[in-house]
């Protein structure tokens, strides 16, 4: 008890995470124009740890600014999302390969506990969602790190990490998904504890491949949606 470090988090932090839930969640839409003083005092804050909050969320790629428009929420074409995801198809499915012949008993363990706590959240089990948060919470970044292939690490878990996880939650929204992902991760820890690196190397490449079809379709339909929506 003594030996667990409690960690305070600053208001900077705690605006950071909220800002990045409502990108997350598509309360606030790819392409979306941020307005410094109208979030300032939606949240409650002055400006100022606004502003440190949304250059942390630039460098994280899910903001960006544009000259003479401002900050707005970073937006993947179809095109661009597809491309990104048949890379990462091919990044995660090496790194789950590597991970297969390193993994220990315990790390197996640990992530088929994480699975299973995944399941318990009320939205996967109403099959609304699959939210994971980032680093070692998230299941794919604990497989890159069990890799132990330090390039890959930085490939898979730097860039556009944070934004591609925007994407795989948009993709578990769709009807059937979050199941199916979820079984899906089930089977990619089962070729894990074999110790097999074929058939994990398999397992996810056909988790990405699938999550890379639903994005899409998700993508199409916020399309759609919003050129249906009236004009402002």
């Amino acid at each position: 008890m003594a030996d667990t470090k409690i960690v305070a988090k600053s208001l900077v932090d705690v605006v950071t995470e909220r800002i990045e839930a409502a990108i997350i969640s598509g309360e606030l839409a790819p392409g979306e124009r941020i307005f410094e003083q109208v979030l300032a005092v939606e949240m409650g804050i002055s400006r100022g740890p606004l502003r440190e909050a949304i250059r942390r969320l630039e460098g994280r790629r899910l903001l960006e600014r544009r000259a003479n428009i401002g900050v707005r929420v970073t937006e993947l074409s179809p095109q661009r999302l597809d491309e990104l995801l048949t890379v990462r198809e091919a990044l995660e499915g090496m790194a789950c390969r590597m991970a297969a012949t390193n993994i220990t008993s315990d790390e197996v363990d640990e992530l088929s506990e994480m699975i299973e706590a995944h399941a318990k959240n009320e939205d996967v089990s109403a099959g609304e969602g699959y939210y994971q948060q980032s680093g070692d919470f998230d299941f794919h970044f604990r497989i890159a790190k069990y890799s132990e292939n330090e390039s890959l690490i930085s490939m898979i878990t730097g860039d556009l990490y944070d934004l591609l996880r925007v994407y795989r939650y948009k993709s578990s929204t769709m009807g059937g998904r979050t199941s199916e992902a979820l079984t899906e991760h089930r089977n990619i820890v089962k070729a894990l504890s074999e110790r097999d690196p074929d058939a994990a190397e398999a397992a996810m490449r056909e988790h990405i491949r699938n999550a890379r079809i639903y994005a899409k379709l998700a993508l199409e339909k916020a399309n759609v949606e919003r050129e249906k929506a009236p004009k402002a």
